[in-house]
């Protein structure tokens, strides 16, 4: 899936070697479109917006994937039409998508909370060193839980893709023609994705808890809680400047976190894999021109 200013667009190879695509433009909500201006506010609006958007888009790949499985064309066909063209059902599979999210969110942020507070309330009163401690058990547990997820065949090609698209962002963006010779020649890493938010909230969140004092386990879990949309707002913002700063030599670093944890989100791509996300690329950016034109 790759998204531009007006579109996003997916793209799914059928067994017959075909590619079908889905095109979904960006509509415009001048309320949400003001607080996506709005520093702090604006990472939880885009985190949401793009947890409901990736679920739309995975939910038309499943679709996809299963009709090849052998389901009655015409029937999955109805069905297909039914989901996209609903409104109700998009919006549905939409709102699963931000709830998966926040619920993701919620266990990555009280489990590790619950595990050091039962290990460790005893052995020492420092709540510095029992948020470091918290940070660390949340870095585990995050490393591998997509480590062994990762080990499953259908996640691990779901990775390869995330690579692919990596590669057709960074030949893109070095002036390259999009072939699958050129964009084999980069790496699967890049400094925008997903991937490096999640390491931020973790480190922002160890920063953060640590100005605050607690009495007992609940008030720990009620601040967690608490804190979860400041902790998300200020992530986004830390990207945002380790992402301008990647061509400054010594604070390009900064950054290094995110990559290393693409290094398990991210796995080499197949020469075909390559092609469907060039084909995927291409595609939104006919549509961004085609929109474009119809502004015009």
């Amino acid at each position: 899936m790759f998204a531009g200013r007006n579109v996003h667009v997916t793209a799914v190879r059928k067994k017959d070697g075909s590619l079908d695509f889905l095109e979904v433009p960006k509509k415009v909500i001048p309320w949400v479109q003001a607080l996506k201006k709005i520093p702090f506010i604006r990472g939880i609006v885009g985190i949401i917006e793009s947890s409901a958007k990736g679920a739309q888009h995975l939910n038309f790949s499943a679709e996809s994937f299963a009709e090849q499985e052998g389901e009655d064309d015409t029937t999955k066909k109805e069905e297909k039409q039914g989901i996209f063209s609903n409104i109700s059902m998009v919006l549905g599979v939409a709102v699963v998508g931000v709830i998966s999210f926040l619920f993701g969110k919620f266990i990555f942020t009280l489990v590790p909370a619950i595990i050091e507070q039962f290990l460790f309330q005893n052995v020492f009163s420092n709540q510095i060193l029992h948020n470091l401690i918290e940070g660390v058990i949340k870095i585990i547990l995050l490393v591998g839980y997509i480590y062994f997820i990762s080990l499953t065949p259908m996640i691990r090609r779901l990775f390869q893709y995330h690579g692919a698209e990596h590669k057709v962002i960074s030949a893109y963006e070095a002036g390259m023609d999009l072939t699958v010779s050129n964009v084999q020649k980069f790496n699967t890493l890049h400094y925008r994705c997903g991937s490096s938010f999640i390491v931020f909230t973790v480190l922002v969140g160890i920063v953060m808890y640590s100005f605050l004092h607690y009495d007992g386990y609940v008030e720990r879990i009620v601040q967690r809680l608490i804190l979860l949309p400041l902790v998300i707002g200020v992530s986004y913002e830390v990207l945002r400047f380790t992402n301008s700063l990647r061509e400054v030599p010594v604070l390009r670093y900064l950054g290094y976190p995110g990559l290393w944890l693409q290094l398990l989100t991210t796995k080499e791509p197949e020469d075909r894999q390559v092609e469907v996300s060039i084909a995927s690329f291409n595609r939104m950016l006919e549509a961004e021109k085609r929109i474009m034109e119809g502004r015009e």
